[in-house]
């Protein structure tokens, strides 16, 4: 099973309750762990999270860095990692694309967390940052054409950011939003969308077991 999170409304969390937008970050972090040990629990064997799109580095700056400070913390948690036999992976921009833009502290934080989990054998846990589903598909299309390949479906799917990467068999989408935001467009084809009210730093066990049900109904009619 392949899970496929776009973790919204962490801002609107911390504003409800009078806290600056950092605060719901610092709590989505949080909560992206807890959600990860319930997918651990409940046998998912990929767990796909939108960390950081390539719009939103027009974001203030203050809360940039505040994000990019938190996604160091997350790559940082190898102990909890290895300990739930959880393996790291990445996709987004490639760090020598001229127009990719993720610091290079966040690059090492990235690689270390990689090398240090690529012996667990459990849940993948892949963090999207730096990612836009329609610069992996440009940059496919652009690799096809460089190398005189025709841009089949099969030719196509060989140029993705990680070719490797299994369909999604759902996409959760919270804070009631209803728009995939440019998030795995390719890796979605045909997977169900599970819509909750609830904000990414609430998103529960329930909401998780919910999109779960509706991931196995569709597969299964």
């Amino acid at each position: 099973m392949h899970v496929a999170c776009i973790m919204d409304g962490n801002g609107r969390w911390a504003q409800r309750r009078g806290l600056p937008r950092i605060a719901g970050h610092t709590q989505g972090e949080e909560n992206l762990a807890a959600v990860v040990r319930l997918c651990v629990a409940r046998n998912v064997d990929y767990l796909t999270v939108f960390g950081f799109s390539t719009e939103n580095w027009i974001r203030p700056r203050k809360e940039v860095r505040h994000i990019l400070s938190l996604h160091k913390r997350l790559f940082g948690r190898v102990k909890e990692l290895n300990e739930l036999n959880v393996r790291v992976s990445w996709i987004g921009r490639r760090f020598e694309d001229p127009a990719a833009r993720t610091p290079r502290f966040v690059q090492k934080a990235i690689r270390q967390a990689i090398s240090d989990t690529s012996a667990n054998t459990g849940m993948t846990l892949t963090v999207a940052f730096d990612y836009g589903s329609r610069a992996e598909i440009a940059e496919a299309a652009r690799l096809l054409h460089d190398r005189g390949l025709q841009p089949t479906i099969e030719n196509l799917a060989q140029q993705m950011y990680l070719p490797q990467m299994p369909n999604v068999d759902v996409v959760v989408r919270t804070s009631g939003e209803r728009r995939l935001s440019n998030f795995l467009l390719w890796q979605s084809n045909g997977a169900p969308i599970h819509f909750t009210a609830n904000t990414w730093p609430e998103y529960s066990a329930e909401d998780l077991d919910q999109a779960l049900a509706l991931a196995r109904r569709v597969h299964s009619s």
